[in-house]
């Protein structure tokens, strides 16, 4: 069985010393590529997941973005500097970018243009869009409507919308991807929508070191635990967990354009 865990923040302090540990355990578990998210930290810095896909180019590959939380700390130079990321040949994606109207770090209005800057970086780079969104699924829905989902594609990430949400996401042509919150007991309308989505449009993620699928919940979630989320995926879909990998994988490849 072979895993493609296709959103983890690998170069987070939470694995500092320990990315060795994570891969191998990775490994074990039957997952071969690791999507690492490199995300603006600080003035100058988007964290070192370009260096860790540099560094292990068959197993981790990289994106680069401005997250919904930070984008109205970016300095104009910053975003300059993410648009000579995303050209980095180990860059297969753009974000993750998005809304959050949950925790609204950032003013709406500064993440809407944030989004649609990234929108626009990603067709700029020939590259996939990575979707956050959350609490703001009409708005998100709404900028890809205007703006356009990028020729080479997105995703919405974590996706923790219902069945109605997915639909128009889908309609917009993007991939829905699911991470551990599809085992959590309250999470029916998660894997409703999952029974829903086109099988090759379904990619499975942690978002490490967040949001651990049961029965590791509360603890640091790693790429390894994706082999759970392929696991409740099958449970819903009513299928085994080799064919989820095996779909989830191809599914994860092609819209990365992983080698």
């Amino acid at each position: 069985m072979s895993l493609v865990d296709s959103h983890a923040h690998l170069d987070f302090e939470d694995f500092q010393g320990d990315v060795e540990g994570v891969v191998a355990r990775a490994a074990a578990a039957g997952v071969e590529r690791i999507v690492v998210v490199g995300l603006w930290r600080s003035a100058g810095s988007f964290g070192n997941a370009v260096e860790l896909a540099r560094s292990r180019p068959g197993v981790f590959a990289a994106t680069v973005g401005v997250h919904p939380h930070e984008c109205a700390r970016v300095p104009e130079e910053d975003w300059e500097e993410s648009a000579r990321l995303a050209s980095d040949p180990v860059v297969v994606g753009v974000g993750e970018t998005g809304l959050d109207y949950h925790y609204d770090l950032s003013p709406r209005e500064v993440q809407r243009e944030s989004f649609r800057r990234s929108l626009a970086l990603a067709r700029k780079v020939g590259k996939p869009v990575v979707v956050h969104v959350r609490e703001a699924d009409a708005d998100c829905a709404a900028i890809l409507t205007s703006e356009g989902v990028p020729d080479a594609g997105g995703v919405i990430h974590c996706f923790t919308g219902d069945r109605d949400a997915a639909r128009a996401y889908l309609d917009l042509g993007l991939h829905i991807s699911v991470a551990g919150i599809v085992t959590f007991k309250t999470a029916e309308a998660i894997r409703e929508a999952v029974r829903f989505v086109p099988r090759d449009r379904l990619l499975v993620e942690t978002d490490s070191p967040f949001l651990a699928p049961v029965p590791f919940r509360g603890k640091r979630n790693e790429p390894a635990h994706v082999a759970l989320v392929a696991a409740k995926v099958a449970e819903v879909w009513g299928t085994t967990p080799a064919e989820v990998a095996e779909v989830t994988t191809a599914n994860a490849k092609r819209f990365f354009r992983l080698a």
